[in-house]
Order: C-alpha cells, then sequence, then structure tokens
C-alpha cells in the first residue's frame, strides 16, 4: 500500500540530468529522475498523429491488486487522496471518509461518487504510442502508482465529461485547477514516454504561457 500522503506542490529533484545544458530527454535508457521546466516539457513531447485502431479498453488491465495487500489500486488512490481518512474493514472495505476532487474545487463525502481518473485517458494513451506496449507495461501504466499526479480521485460528474478528451478538447470546469491539470497531464506524458498531437500541444503550450515557468520533476516509467 503507497503512503496515503499526495502532494500538491510539485519537487525538485535532488540531482537533475543535464547535458551541455539541455535536459536529457526521458526514456528507457534515463537514470534517475529528470527536472525539466513546464514549457521545456511540452517543448519535448514527441508530436505524432494520434491513431486509435484497435483500442479497446480491456487491452489495459485495471484495477489490480500489485503488492497483494488487499487493496486495489481504486482502493489505494482512494485512501492515499483522503482528506478525512475512511474507515477500512476486512478486505480493503472502505466506509466514510472525505475526498477533495481538484477538478470542480468539491469536497466528496461518498467513496461511491467518486471515480479515479487516469490523467491521460486508456485511450489517449492507445492513440500516443501505447498501442505499441506489451501487455504488462499497459497493465502498468493503467495501475500507476509510482507517481502521485498518473491518477486521481475526482467527483464523477467531472471524469465523465472528460471522457477520453486531452486539453485542447476538455478543461476541469474550476479554473484554479488549470496549472496542476496541465503540469500533470505533461508529467504523465513525459513519464510514459507518449506523444502528443499538434492541437494538443498548441493547447498545452497556451496555457503554460500564462503560468510561471517553474520545474518539475519525474522518474521515467519506461
Amino acid at each position: 500500500m503507497r503512503p496515503h500522503i499526495r502532494p500538491t506542490v510539485l519537487t525538485l529533484a535532488a540531482t537533475a540530468t543535464v547535458l551541455a545544458g539541455t535536459v536529457a530527454p526521458a526514456s528507457a535508457a534515463s537514470v534517475g529522475s529528470v527536472t525539466i521546466t513546464l514549457r521545456e516539457a511540452i517543448h519535448a513531447l514527441p508530436v505524432a498523429a494520434e491513431d486509435r485502431t484497435g483500442y479497446e479498453r480491456t487491452a489495459f488491465k485495471h484495477w489490480v491488486d500489485a503488492d497483494a495487500d488487499g487493496c486495489n489500486t481504486r482502493a489505494e488512490v482512494l485512501l492515499a487522496e483522503a482528506i478525512e481518512p475512511p474507515a477500512v474493514t476486512g478486505r480493503c472495505t472502505i466506509s466514510g471518509g472525505i475526498w477533495h476532487s481538484y477538478y470542480d474545487n468539491s469536497d466528496v463525502q461518498d467513496a461511491r461518487t467518486l471515480d479515479i481518473d487516469h490523467m491521460v485517458p486508456l485511450a489517449e494513451a492507445w492513440d500516443s504510442g501505447a498501442s505499441t506496449w506489451s501487455a504488462q507495461e499497459r497493465q502498468d501504466y493503467a495501475n500507476d502508482l509510482g507517481d502521485t499526479r498518473s491518477l486521481a480521485a475526482v467527483s464523477a460528474r467531472e471524469n465523465r465529461s472528460k471522457a477520453d478528451q486531452d486539453p485542447n478538447q476538455w478543461l476541469p470546469t474550476d479554473p484554479g485547477a488549470l496549472r496542476r491539470y496541465i503540469e500533470e497531464w505533461t508529467v504523465v506524458k513525459s513519464r510514459w514516454g507518449l506523444s502528443a498531437d499538434p492541437g494538443e500541444v498548441t493547447a498545452l503550450t497556451d496555457l503554460a504561457d500564462s503560468c510561471h515557468d517553474a520545474p518539475i520533476t519525474y522518474t521515467p516509467a519506461r
């Protein structure tokens, strides 16, 4: 079970991978964490047209109990993100608790009305490179507890409004969530080596231009 703490501020890595003044791109060969500014990270995303040929949601197995502690990925996120911890009984049955859905700046008291959102939706990941991954890699992506920005407990209405859309098509209801949202989107795409389509890059760039260009840190997943 991962620690029940979700940081809301991006932290700097102890070291950055720098060659000739340029942050090394994320790749399977990357060692350790990568620190880069948001605008640089957006600029570094591979740009490619999306292709949904052959996509099926079942290609991404979730929710799994990777550490065999009785709590699957959905439960792990609920426990990690609760602002008032719920009771946990039996085989990870959750009751009570309060969560903050940052997409719409609302507090939620019933876990049944929360969805666990894949920051970059499964269909979008498929379109952006995951179609070539192994089944295990897609399972790892769909259950990524290695970075707290990959999955988010949000109100079901927001998640279902978002569906499989990228930031060129959908943004959180709360304007105060925009910077965090585009940072987390960019981190997930960078962490997993996913591409972005031209409209998506334009939207991310335009949104980032209105934000302070602070560093972000992530660890490549592949």
